[in-house]
């Protein structure tokens, strides 16, 4: 019997809803939900292979225990006795503190991942906690956390609504979009230019987004911060400066001004290889238009002066009144982000309460770079690492130098990771606990909400029902009751009935609180029925800036409410939220903070030092997501390839063909090449996420063409000092030719 089923997708930061086609049990298609409130039908690739990732052949279906060296199926029973066995075992003999966490960039797409994991780091009490967030977005947190006082007070493009758009160091035609959730980026692109905006892109490669753009600016990888920062200096310089709404709200204009005098155009055209008057332009037309945005992504942040670029990026929003004003950069309000209580000064932003045991590296965010976790487990003494928990991440392929970590992973004691795949990290494990699939899973974007260019509410119950396997809220529960020491075998619903109570009870304590005053007892009562995530939810929901205030407001939102929307609520366009969200110690937008500051000479003093070699960045495919999706034979083929692009003048020189050698800090490669003018000279790019040639992995389409991995080129050595975030574009290499053409 065939049935539909809606289901949000989990894939991407676009977050589109999906109608699924069920056969016997089975997922057998996908289409895009045409009455979805936020993304209205539109799909891409990814979305599209819902069916096959459901139903890949090479998922684990059920756990894995390593048994005289070798892993082997085993019973949820065994494998949850295996992880008491040897996380009880560390802890008893090293602390939890010598147990090290490292959480993969999926987690940001399920329920599990955004509640559990907290719980299994604060039982430990570790301070061994790594993500791919220094992979990737912590320049963001950091410069965002240091204006407002709050590293999740994130800004996004209003595009639906601005005139003049300014996209850097980012492909949302390719990315469909990240840190500014948006179905249909290109849809919104479109619509800016049908009516009369403006879109210039800011990347050293002619990307897809570039092609649609009304100017492409190419400057040299790694060399943002100093472009925008001669925007800056254009602002002031000339008059342009205008902070409209937000002028009783800032502090530090002075100071900024007083930096950016050190970045004329002039100056800066040099080192970016971008001409001072096209600057100039740049810097007037974002001041001249009606409402304007610039939106800067990976390009901007995976840099080493990424934390800096980040901050330059609000800046000239701030600077140009942009931000907090419809078409400008916005705050979106998440329907499970507090309600609003009204300004209020808070504690500010800091980093480095601690730091990493080896390198001395600051913590931040409650997290070390990850580019330290080999060093962590390999180097003996007070707090080395003995064992590992991961949680949906490959860092093998995703951190810089993976043989490294690939061998200090090897001689780590025990290691049990939460993964559905058997992959380059996760064959070290001792245990391997899958999750479910996607339609035998719940979703709700706790995280992504957070990053919505439009206000909305939605979630997906299981579209299937599990078949004799725990889900994996279960799974990390009951992990979380290992730590705990109250035993893998208890009640589940323990963890989450004691976030409830402790969450309840604190809120009716709080006399900001919607709940203040009103019985922990009675709350609880009002919760819907069903599983332990669906009842946190349902509170976070209820305590939310839409939520009913359980039953205060009747027109709240509730998670009842919600269910009976399953096409979801739309929560209406971005509205300002300033100077409400402001949690710095002055209670202002601290434009001049003193790290950035004392960086910002750091960014001056490398002006006009920048080598004549090549330098590397990465490169999204529209068909491929970080490591974990080149195992679909729909998602495999095409442009989706992993091959280095160089300039055809640059490949001339070199007498450059079919094949190359990459050498850089961590290793050299051989890779194949591909020729086009789509990169500006002097540049290459090569694909992250790939290198799927090492033994012991059952990923089979995967294996049978690997490509190779671009962060072996890469020792992890150079790091933007503010947020630990590994410089992963505009590294320096060497490209010669190879020998022996790849595959001979």
């Amino acid at each position: 019997m065939t049935e539909t089923a809606l289901r949000i997708c989990p894939f991407c930061e676009a977050t589109c809803g999906l109608t699924l086609t069920i056969d016997d049990g089975r997922v057998t298609g996908a289409r895009g939900d045409h009455d979805d409130v936020f993304s209205a039908g539109f799909i891409c690739p990814k979305g599209a292979s819902f069916a096959e990732l459901d139903n890949d052949p090479d998922r684990l279906g059920a756990p894995l225990i390593r048994r005289d060296g070798v892993l082997t199926g085993a019973t949820w029973d065994e494998a949850f006795a295996a992880v008491a066995a040897g996380l009880g075992a560390a802890v008893r003999d090293h602390g939890g503190a010598s147990v090290g966490v490292y959480l993969g960039n999926p987690n940001a797409h399920t329920v599990a991942g955004a509640l559990y994991p907290p719980l299994i780091i604060r039982g430990l009490g570790t301070r061994q906690v790594f993500s791919a967030s220094t992979l990737d977005q912590m320049p963001k947190h950091v410069s965002l956390g240091l204006m407002f006082g709050s590293p999740v007070a994130f800004t996004v493009p209003d595009l639906d609504r601005t005139d003049y758009l300014v996209i850097i160091g980012a492909n949302p035609l390719v990315s469909n979009g990240s840190l500014a959730t948006a179905a249909d980026f290109p849809g919104k692109l479109r619509r800016l230019r049908k009516r009369g905006g403006t879109l210039v892109v800011i990347d050293p490669a002619r990307t897809r987004t570039a092609e649609i753009a009304d100017r492409h600016l190419a400057p040299r990888p790694g060399t943002d911060a100093a472009l925008l920062f001669a925007i800056v200096n254009v602002l002031f310089e000339e008059g342009l400066v205008t902070l409209g709404a937000l002028a009783d709200h800032v502090a530090g204009l002075d100071e900024v001004r007083e930096l950016a005098g050190d970045f004329p155009p002039e100056t800066v055209a040099a080192h970016c290889g971008i001409e001072a008057e096209e600057i100039r332009t740049l810097a007037r037309e974002l001041a001249a238009a009606p409402t304007a945005a610039v939106y800067g992504r990976i390009g901007t942040s995976t840099v080493e002066f990424g934390t800096v670029g980040s901050w330059l990026v609000d800046v000239v929003n701030v600077l140009t009144g942009n931000l907090d004003r419809p078409g400008g950069a916005m705050f979106p309000l998440s329907p499970v982000a507090p309600a609003p209580r009204g300004p209020r000064r808070g504690r500010g932003f800091t980093t480095g309460r601690w730091h990493s045991r080896v390198s001395g590296h600051p913590e931040v965010l409650f997290e070390l770079p990850v580019a330290v976790l080999a060093e962590e487990i390999e180097t003996p003494g007070d707090g080395q690492i003995k064992a590992m928990v991961t949680i949906a991440g490959n860092p093998v392929l995703s951190a810089p130098d993976g043989d490294r970590l690939d061998r200090a992973l090897a001689g780590v004691g025990f290691m049990v990771s939460v993964d559905p795949y058997l992959n380059e990290t996760t064959r070290h494990a001792d245990v391997i606990l899958p999750p479910p699939p996607p339609s035998r899973s719940p979703h709700f974007d706790f995280a992504l909400n957070n990053l919505a260019v439009r206000n909305n509410a939605r979630y997906s119950p299981p579209a299937l029902a599990l078949q004799g396997c725990p889900d994996e809220a279960e799974i990390l529960s009951r992990i979380a009751l290992v730590i705990y020491g109250i035993g893998y075998d208890a009640d589940p619903a323990l963890v989450d009935e004691q976030v409830i109570a402790t969450t309840l009870a604190k809120e009716t304590a709080d006399d900001a609180s919607p709940v203040a005053g009103r019985a922990v007892e009675e709350l609880t009562a009002m919760l819907a029925d069903g599983p332990g995530y669906e009842r946190r939810l349902d509170m976070m929901l209820r305590l939310g800036a839409y939520g009913d205030a359980f039953g205060a407001r009747s027109d709240g939102l509730t998670l009842t409410r919600l269910k009976a929307a399953p096409h979801g609520i739309d929560l209406g366009p971005l509205q300002p939220r300033l100077p409400d969200l402001l949690r710095t110690p002055s209670g202002l937008i601290e434009l001049a903070p003193p790290q950035l500051v004392t960086d910002a000479a750091r960014l001056r003093d490398s002006l006009g030092h920048r080598g004549d070699g090549f330098v590397l960045i990465g490169r999204r495919h529209l068909r491929s997501n970080n490591s974990w999706m080149h195992n679909l034979p729909a998602l495999s083929g095409g442009t989706n390839r992993c091959t280095l692009r160089i300039h055809p003048d640059d490949a001339a020189e070199l007498g450059l063909s079919d094949t190359a050698v990459v050498k850089g800090p961590g290793g050299e490669l051989v890779v194949p090449i591909e020729i086009t003018e789509d990169i500006r000279r002097g540049v290459l790019s090569l694909p992250h996420g790939w290198g799927h040639d090492r033994g012991g992995t059952g990923q089979t389409l995967a294996a049978s063409h690997p490509g190779v991995n671009v962060n072996q080129l890469n020792d992890g050595s150079v790091l933007d000092p503010l947020s630990g975030t590994a410089v992963l574009n505009g590294i320096p290499v060497i490209v010669e030719r190879a020998v022996t053409p790849v595959g001979s």
